[in-house]
């Protein structure tokens, strides 16, 4: 029922998957709405920026052809936020994320050929920029050398172009600096705390959703890269390019200073986009639905434990 409603691109989708996310939101978040003012807009703020989310990854997905033509891609992004909805409360890890997908988007549509310099200078821009919100967001920057290895690694200005955008970034930062805090960086600018302590992942609810999330993973992305090979040869590196950011983004999770699910976030976006080709192949419609009903009641079944 659920697969056959998304099977196709429909505007209706991106509304059912944007009054979900808000109502989780706000059952999410109804203490924190209801307070002061500022408080209150903060998190209207965090609730704008993840609908946002929403919309880019519908976006990439269309504008790239990386799926076809269904809403398997935001139906599984909206659902893993009911398995994290801690994903929801931390600002900085919504900005740093958005900053991604923007580099995200510019490293997938490299394949068209077309302003290849402009790309990978905003690619590394954004993730930099990201990197100010998050530390460790600054690893998919390895994800630009990947794509460079695929597009022009041969061209040697192209290989310097990423790190100018990293400059400017880092430009802007020091003039920020300057202006309001009178001071050229400041410690707090690039905190790299790190943790590999899982033991706050010691509980059955965790136990049950990190499951259910890494086994999806690693059973999809499978399936993901047997399909590689018989896609168009022109977005071909399209698609290693969104596996290398799966992989990049469960090691800043691994690594993250603080687990409590959101760190995932960065996650979210490219296993959607290999969850909505794994659907696509999958020709029984039970299991379809099986899929999917796993990631809408894991939630519901962690509440109980």
């Amino acid at each position: 029922m659920i697969t056959s409603v998304f099977s196709k691109s429909k505007p209706i989708n991106f509304i059912f998957v944007a009054v979900y996310v808000t109502l989780l939101f706000i059952l999410s978040n109804y203490t924190l709405l209801l307070s002061d003012l500022n408080t209150a807009l903060v998190m209207l703020f965090k609730w704008v920026i993840t609908l946002f989310l929403v919309f880019l990854v519908d976006f990439i997905v269309a504008k790239n052809n990386l799926t076809e033509r269904n809403s398997y891609a935001i139906l599984t992004f909206g659902l893993l936020f009911g398995m994290f909805p801690q994903a929801m409360s931390h600002l900085d890890i919504l900005i740093a994320n958005l900053f991604i997908l923007f580099a995200l988007r510019r490293l997938v549509s490299l394949h068209s050929k077309l302003n290849i310099k402009k790309k990978l200078f905003d690619a590394a821009f954004w993730i930099t920029l990201a990197s100010f919100f998050y530390f460790w967001s600054i690893l998919f920057f390895a994800v630009v050398i990947v794509a460079l290895i695929y597009y022009s690694f041969n061209d040697f200005k192209n290989v310097v172009v990423p790190f100018t955008g990293v400059v400017t970034a880092l430009i802007l930062l020091l003039i920020y600096n300057i202006i309001c805090y009178d001071e050229y960086f400041k410690p707090q600018d690039f905190a790299r705390q790190a943790s590999i302590d899982f033991t706050s992942y010691n509980s059955k609810e965790n136990i049950l959703k990190l499951t259910i999330l890494f086994s999806s993973v690693v059973w999809t992305l499978f399936y993901f890269f047997r399909r590689i090979p018989d896609k168009n040869k022109k977005i071909r590196p399209s698609y290693f390019i969104i596996a290398w950011f799966s992989i990049i983004a469960i090691l800043v999770g691994i690594i993250a200073p603080i687990k409590n699910g959101s760190e995932y976030l960065f996650l979210f976006a490219p296993f959607s986009i290999i969850m909505a080709n794994y659907l696509e192949v999958i020709s029984e419609r039970w299991f379809k639905e099986v899929f999917i009903t796993l990631f809408i009641v894991t939630p519901i079944i962690s509440l109980l434990l």
